[in-house]
């Protein structure tokens, strides 16, 4: 089994969504003073590599620690929306996407992640894509980039959370599955009481 890792780095100079404050992770105790390492984070949720629960914009939806394990894992399959400014439901025609499935869109901006330039131009999805994903019963939707939408009133996260299709947003390494058909989903976040979290991402592949 082949296990690719889809997860940025948390780092202490983590970058931030434009006008949220900045993260801080900070070694607080050090091996050789006080016998033990041991450090503090200060972050938003929706910083790095994290996953949205309806919570984030639903009244009254889940949050993160009300979801099902099971619900965290499943089938992957990978579009590839490189160079595409509006991702439209036609980027999914032709693909086999069952239900349960988990839905990871390419854009190839995870190169651009520590540098203004993630922030430039930003792709977004239609409504009518996050209506298709409603319809074919998804279980997460994952990409390597900002989000889903470009501003208030954020329609598509709407539709998506509307429905309990958990988002997981700014992922890298999608490049690595481009030409890989199969293969299974494992998006855990930690059991918190909030609307979002940080979130370890990995791609299970069989050899």
């Amino acid at each position: 089994m082949k296990i690719i890792d889809l997860t940025h780095t948390f780092t202490e100079d983590m970058p931030v969504y434009p006008g949220d404050p900045k993260s801080s992770l900070q070694q607080v105790a050090h091996l050789e003073k006080d016998t033990y390492n041991d450090f503090k984070l200060e972050t938003f949720m929706h910083v790095g590599t994290h996953m949205d629960a309806p919570f984030h914009m639903i009244e009254g939806g889940k949050k993160i620690d009300e979801i099902a394990p099971e619900k965290f894992i499943g089938s992957g399959v990978l579009i590839n929306v490189q160079g595409k400014k509006e991702i439209s439901v036609e980027s999914v025609k032709n693909k086999k996407i069952g239900e349960d499935s988990v839905v990871l869109l390419y854009t190839g901006r995870a190169r651009f992640y520590r540098s203004d330039e993630y922030y430039n131009d930003l792709p977004f999805l239609t409504e009518d894509f996050a209506r298709e994903m409603v319809n074919l019963k998804v279980r997460m939707l994952g990409m390597d980039m900002l989000g889903p939408d470009l501003d208030s009133p954020w329609p598509t996260h709407k539709i998506l959370l509307g429905n309990e299709i958990l988002i997981f947003e700014n992922l890298t390494n999608l490049d690595q599955l481009l030409n890989i058909e199969k293969f299974e989903v494992i998006a855990l976040p930690p059991k918190l009481k909030t609307d979002a979290a940080p979130v370890r991402v990995v791609a299970l592949v069989k050899d």
